[in-house]
């Protein structure tokens, strides 16, 4: 069985930051392709801030020929109303590579810790140093950029077990 090259890019979704990283895995390989941070103007509109995360993303997916993408959950915090306009960043950034044609999935934040860092409880820092373990090319990485690059990474195994699981299946 050949290994097929993908690209995955990995979300980190928030209206004021969000994180993206594009890495390629070629069956247990994971190399590092780009990372960064869309930071839409604080101080434009809501809708406007809303559709330069759309638009980034959008770019981004063109740009580095993204194949999938993954997106981190949101998580429910104290603030309803903080809650919601990260929903609202969220669906913006999981419409721009569904517009492109690509598959997303979704990945809780303990997970993609766990998947990453070995424990579901880690912190960013943490999270950040073993993105600079696992793709040493992305050097020294911001934490939204990191927390990206690590859903990713979560995709890319996860992708990997569900395709060998399908693989198996068939050979039944």
């Amino acid at each position: 069985m050949t290994n097929v090259s993908t690209r995955i890019l990995g979300l980190d979704p928030g209206l004021r930051r969000t994180g993206w990283g594009v890495i390629e895995s070629e069956g247990s390989r994971l190399r590092w392709i780009a990372h960064g941070v869309v930071a839409p103007a604080e101080k434009a509109p809501f809708p406007e801030r809303l559709l330069h995360l759309l638009e980034e993303v959008g770019s981004i997916c063109a740009a580095y020929a993204c194949d999938e993408a993954a997106i981190e959950e949101v998580f429910v915090n104290v603030n309803g109303a903080s809650t919601l306009k990260l929903g609202h960043a969220r669906a913006a950034v999981m419409l721009a590579p569904a517009r492109a044609g690509l598959s997303v999935a979704e990945y809780a934040p303990s997970l993609v810790k766990k998947a990453v860092v070995g424990a579901g409880q880690a912190d960013k820092s943490q999270v950040a140093f073993m993105i600079k373990r696992l793709l040493p090319a992305a050097g020294d990485v911001k934490a939204d950029a990191a927390d990206a690059l690590a859903v990713a990474i979560t995709h890319a195994h996860h992708r990997r077990s569900l395709s060998l699981t399908a693989s198996l299946r068939g050979a039944a």
